[in-house]
């Protein structure tokens, strides 16, 4: 098993006693199969005071090719999950990345299935609050952990390591996905699918929040629908199953708050909406208020107005309420002290240490954990930490911390520079009974990944979501 060591992160600014944190580090090794993972990794969480074997080093992987699953999956008689179909359905999706082309993806997962399985996943998310309270010790269930897991960008084989290093989702371990499930990588479909397999079996112990890339405008750029029409055809079929997709993404809840004392959301917070209202024309009822985010002053917005925005608006024009899941999505953190427009990406906010302790302070909360920047975002953001382990803990205030977590390691996958990032992703482990003092999993690629094309073109694709073509976006909405 990996070493575990105490060490002091260092952020941007000085960082007291208190933030002296927990680091282990995984090492997948090369080759690794699903199954092979699922072999050597124990179905329980991976403590800190378990982690003691300097050397982990999993046995080397069966050929993939000799274990061929039973395809194609089909879904059960009775219409109920098992642990047994989901883990069938990791494995087999692991073995048809390595042996099949993605033109015969439907063979593995037939559309009849895909739609149930989307369906069903729908209508529980569509359910769920915008923001999500999590309570992992109540009924007296007490001992639980919760996981937190950033950008995963369909890195489909360091999802799969990362579910077996950190534990399967169980009765008392809870996970929650922080957005960015596809896009740039090659299996982003496989990837959502998966983790919507999860929600379906344990409703209320895996959380989906959503992610910028879960949008029309973003998938249209960054792979994520080349890549559904090449798996299930350009014609009919294909166009339903990426449609399908894009209506799943509605129902992503926004954010979430665990045990009362920790806020996630993948890009941070958001601001509060003036109640003055915008002129309405004369005649003109149910006229869309429409309000002028440059001409009021900018502070922090409150968990009601949050509950109450619009979470189904995939694509600006954002406006009125709607500026709040834009904020959420899209918002980044800086070294200087303020709440402000984020111009270099051209929408959500850009806020300070001050605006951290004033949000942590006015909900009574310990942490923000956010995501939504990679390595290649964070080599041009002054003041703020790499994301060479996976993650940075932006800003320590009195009232608590801001950690950026990213779950991608060696991203992106597609990378049109000589020299790659090489970063590792990261998870984070939340215990019982307090669930605000983070314990760091930093983890590294499953290598070598296997060969398949990109579905965009990398090489002229902006890298980090900044400079956005908002008229695109209206377009694309």
């Amino acid at each position: 098993m990996p070493s575990q060591s105490d060490v002091t992160e260092s952020s941007p600014q000085t960082t007291p006693e208190s933030a002296v944190i927990d680091v282990a580090v995984s090492q997948p090794p090369p080759s690794s199969s699903f199954d092979d993972l699922f072999s050597t990794a124990s179905l329980a969480s991976v403590s800190s005071s378990s982690l003691s074997d300097d050397n982990r080093k999993p046995s080397p992987s069966p050929d993939p090719s000799q274990s061929r699953p039973q395809i194609p999956i089909t879904w059960p008689s009775d219409g109920v999950l098992t642990l047994d179909w989901v883990t069938n359905l990791m494995s087999t999706f692991d073995w048809s990345s390595r042996n099949l082309r993605p033109t015969e993806l439907p063979t593995v997962l037939p559309v009849e299935v895909f739609d149930i399985l989307v369906l069903t996943a729908s209508k529980i998310l569509h359910k769920e609050p915008n923001c999500v309270s999590i309570e992992p010790d109540r009924d007296g269930m007490v001992g639980s952990s919760v996981v937190v897991v950033g950008d995963v960008h369909g890195q489909l084989h360091d999802v799969l390591f990362l579910l077996k290093d950190g534990g399967l989702p169980s009765e008392n371990k809870f996970f929650v996905f922080n957005g960015d499930y596809v896009d740039r990588g090659a299996w982003g479909l496989e990837t959502f699918l998966l983790l919507l397999a999860w929600k379906v079996f344990l409703p209320q112990r895996v959380f989906l929040l959503r992610g910028n890339h879960e949008s029309k405008y973003c998938t249209s750029v960054y792979g994520f629908e080349k890549e559904v029409l090449a798996k299930y055809g350009d014609k009919r079929e294909g166009k339903h199953v990426y449609r399908k997709c894009l209506g799943c993404f509605e129902g992503l809840p926004l954010a979430s708050i665990i045990a009362g004392r920790v806020y996630t959301a993948h890009g941070g917070i958001f601001r509060k909406i003036p109640a003055t209202p915008s002129k309405r024309a004369k005649g003109k009822k149910n006229r869309k208020v429409i309000l002028n985010p440059e001409s009021v002053p900018l502070s922090l917005g409150s968990l009601e107005e949050l509950s109450k925005a619009r979470r189904s608006v995939l694509d600006p024009p954002w406006e009125g309420q709607n500026l709040i899941p834009g904020d959420v999505l899209w918002s980044d953190p800086s070294m200087k002290p303020g709440l402000s427009p984020n111009k270099e990406r051209g929408i959500g906010l850009l806020w300070g240490p001050d605006c951290t302790e004033d949000f942590l302070k006015k909900f009574n909360l310990k942490l923000i954990i956010r995501s939504h920047e990679g390595p290649d975002a964070r080599e041009k953001r002054p003041g703020l930490g790499g994301m060479d382990e996976g993650y940075t803990i932006d800003h320590v205030v009195e009232s608590g911390k801001l950690i950026t977590l990213f779950s991608a390691p060696d991203y992106p996958q597609f990378q049109a520079t000589e020299e790659r990032y090489k970063n590792k992703g990261a998870y984070i482990v939340l215990e019982s009974p307090n669930f605000d003092a983070p314990v760091f999993h930093s983890f590294e690629a499953i290598m070598p990944r296997p060969k398949v094309n990109p579905y965009y073109d990398f090489e002229n694709v902006i890298d980090s979501d900044e400079e956005l073509d908002l008229m695109m976006m209206v377009e694309a909405s």
